[in-house]
């Protein structure tokens, strides 16, 4: 039988997407390329932030992808190429422990090896600020910027490295944020069954760390190639938890199941009936037992594929809202300017104004963990009292096109501006076009369709929120058809 070589494709320039540079394996992400990357990663952590902190220490830290520690002692190496000290995580742990360890260690900031949740032939490179989040457009502008000059020192030699337990302080800090007790006697006394699908990743150990309690972990043992999907926290991954929940022996519990990403920073969750709860969802349920029951205050931040029903809690608690663009680094910027309760995007990244700037999925689940307990009301239930008191009742979902060529791309693009814009979809007719990111369609039935490209795959993203399901999948249909013509 003859085989087909696979064809050869020449890495373009590196660039940082929504959440830092991701790449295949071999053909992008290589030793080499992430080597000149994380040298001017770490040059610019130290020109920015370096002056406020007086620090000349990077974090490194690594998920549990393919050649993860070896990647994390190649950004290590770079960053001692420039003439950083270097403290080197001894494990894996979630992304927002080692944004955590960078603020908690008065560090530069921290370069993380992971590819959050794209599939598992993918790595990929985050860099982390001193104040424990993701750096702003402007600080990677900068790295590219550096790139392009190809001044790339040479590797230094090889050196025993310091390291630390990046769990121990993360979990001790998390602690701090609910009221574990009352979350370890629901449980003890058989009231809540905690679920959780790690899908392979970083969060795997998590919450039983933290809680000291027993939970139903599925996929926790390491597999780089994540079953032969993607970490990602969407429904069609979840058959295996939701059907584990609806079968549980004690179905008169309170129960709840939690998914987390590659990562561990985006999470979506599985109410007490097994129904797919997506952030779209927790974020108005994290809102109201924020503002309610622990009595915080500050602005909600919403990315602009958010759904309706967020600013609508908000307004019950008089909360102001503000809209960014798509990717967790605008919320973050958002959170250093301003007091803020929540912030959120629609792909299950959360985070919170008492915590670092950072989505953090481990501190989600216990703040979810936390209402159900002092709500004694399983999420769906407390989903749909929301929907009652705001009078707000939508669907949503989201699918994922792939894009054939660069070609396709701009032809897309093209016919998404200007006059050639849809005026029409799906039988409605469109009321206003907002392009803070990508193309978001308002209908005139209240439904909104948004079009954008994935800023760290070849994909063009359809997301949409309608007033059934049914409204929702033939949005989402008539969009692939459009696409596909291009």
């Amino acid at each position: 039988m003859a085989h087909v070589p696979p064809s050869i494709k020449t890495p373009g320039k590196i660039k940082f997407g929504t959440d830092g540079w991701r790449g295949i394996i071999a053909e992008d992400f290589t030793f080499e390329r992430l080597f000149k990357a994380a040298a001017a990663g770490a040059q610019i952590l130290k020109e920015v932030y370096g002056p406020e902190t007086g620090s000349n220490t990077v974090i490194i830290g690594y998920d549990r992808r393919f050649l993860a520690e070896e990647f994390a002692l190649t950004a290590a190496t770079a960053a001692r190429a420039v003439g950083l000290d270097v403290v080197m995580s001894e494990d894996y742990a979630p992304t927002p422990a080692f944004s955590y360890a960078a603020k908690d260690q008065g560090a530069l900031g921290a370069m993380v090896i992971t590819a959050s949740h794209n599939p598992g032939t993918y790595s990929g490179l985050k860099l982390k600020g001193a104040f424990g989040g993701s750096v702003p457009p402007e600080v990677t502008e900068k790295v590219e910027a550096l790139l392009e000059t190809g001044n790339i020192p040479e590797a230094p030699a090889p050196a025993e490295l310091p390291t630390f337990n990046p769990w121990t302080n993360y979990c001790e800090a998390l602690k701090h944020k609910v009221d574990v007790p009352a979350i370890q006697a629901a449980v003890k006394e058989g009231r809540l069954q905690i679920f959780s699908d790690v899908m392979f990743g970083a969060a795997a150990t998590g919450l039983a760390r933290i809680l000291d309690v027993d939970v139903t972990e599925l996929h926790g043992f390491r597999d780089p190639l994540f079953g032969g999907g993607a970490p990602e926290p969407l429904e069609r991954h979840l058959s295996e938890l939701q059907s584990t929940i609806r079968d549980r022996p004690n179905a008169s519990n309170l129960a709840v199941g939690f998914v987390f990403d590659g990562d561990a920073d985006r999470i979506a969750a599985v109410d007490a009936k097994g129904n797919f709860l997506s952030s779209q969802i927790l974020i108005p349920i994290l809102t109201e037992h924020l503002a309610s029951r622990r009595g915080l205050t500050g602005e909600v931040i919403k990315t602009v594929s958010g759904s309706d029903l967020m600013p609508k809690v908000a307004e019950l608690f008089g909360l102001s809202v503000h809209e960014t663009a798509v990717g967790y680094k605008y919320i973050a910027d958002r959170m250093l300017q301003v007091p803020v309760l929540i912030g959120g995007e629609e792909s299950g990244g959360i985070g919170y104004g008492s915590h670092i700037p950072e989505r953090d999925a481990l501190l989600a689940a216990l703040y979810l963990l936390e209402a159900i307990v002092q709500s004694d009301t399983e999420l769906g239930e407390l989903y749909k009292s929301l929907q009652e008191r705001t009078g707000f009742d939508a669907a949503y979902d989201r699918a994922d096109l792939p894009l054939g060529s660069d070609e396709a791309k701009v032809q897309v693009k093209a016919n998404l501006s200007g006059d050639s814009r849809p005026t029409e979809i799906a039988g409605q007719a469109v009321t206003d076009c907002i392009t803070t990111d990508g193309f978001k369609f308002r209908l005139a039935d209240g439904r909104w369709l948004m079009i954008r490209f994935s800023g760290t795959e070849p994909l063009l993203r359809l997301y949409c929120e309608a007033a059934t399901l049914h409204d929702v999948q033939a949005t989402l249909a008539w969009a692939k058809d459009w696409a596909g013509q291009f």
